[in-house]
């Protein structure tokens, strides 16, 4: 069998680099099974049927869950959440406070995204005034709970880079409940289809595949030149024979 001589450097590289390699790979298979299990759960409750607001507060874990709502929006104070791009285009999420009669609680209701092509001209949109029976689901941010900032004036609509209806409900002096409401396409809606995951599980597998790849790689460079190395070490004369 020909001889095998990474050589020392070489050797600590690959001890370095592989586990980080193999790791990052297995780290986003997980992170593909993550989105998988949220994608399943959050087509289960959307294909459920939507429940009262009343029931919606008794459980633990409302995120997707559908709602049934029957009330009015307050036009008096709309919030455009600014920085919304679609297609490219620039624009904002319309969210409005909706009053429910059955639960006597105030939402905070997302209609949806509106283009923004002039930021010199406010973003244009109509409220409906009568009553509405709307179906909508709870949409809970991954990560950090967003907050009342960043606004441009003290007049309505205002705009806003983030918002947290608590902060909201205290500013208003409402009894309102702590969630954003994503409505459901209808009358009421602008364009209402919403990402449940901004990356898919096939683009944490493509990533997953890329780390494999590369631990891959460096472990063929090694063998290769380890087998390169000790041949040209064998074919180099020796002193005697010179």
């Amino acid at each position: 069998m020909r001889a095998f001589r990474p050589g020392l450097v070489p050797t600590l590289v690959v001890l370095a680099l592989l586990p980080v390699l193999v790791g990052l790979g297995i780290w986003q298979l997980s992170r593909a099974e993550e989105k998988r299990q949220l994608l399943a759960g959050y087509e289960a409750r959307r294909n459920a049927e939507p429940i009262a607001i009343t029931d919606l507060e008794r459980l633990p874990d409302p995120a997707y869950v559908r709602v049934r709502l029957q009330g009015h929006f307050d036009d008096q104070h709309s919030l455009l959440l600014d920085s919304r791009i679609r297609a490219g285009k620039p624009g904002v999420e319309l969210l409005q406070p909706f009053y429910d009669q059955a639960s006597g609680l105030w939402l905070l209701v997302n209609r949806g995204w509106l283009p923004w092509p002039d930021r010199r001209t406010p973003p244009q949109f109509d409220t409906p005034h009568q009553a509405l029976a709307l179906d909508a689901w709870v949409y809970v941010p991954p990560g950090a709970s967003f907050e009342l900032k960043h606004v441009e004036g003290t007049e309505w609509p205002q705009l806003v880079n983030q918002v947290e209806p608590r902060t909201l409900w205290q500013k208003l002096g409402r009894g309102g409940l702590p969630f954003e409401l994503r409505i459901e396409p209808g009358l009421a809606a602008y364009e209402a289809d919403w990402p449940v995951v901004a990356m898919g599980p096939e683009k944490h597998l493509g990533y997953a595949v890329q780390w494999f790849a590369m631990a891959a790689a460096l472990c063929a460079l090694f063998i290769y030149f380890g087998f390169r190395q000790a041949r040209e070490t064998t074919d180099e004369p020796s002193p005697r024979s010179a």
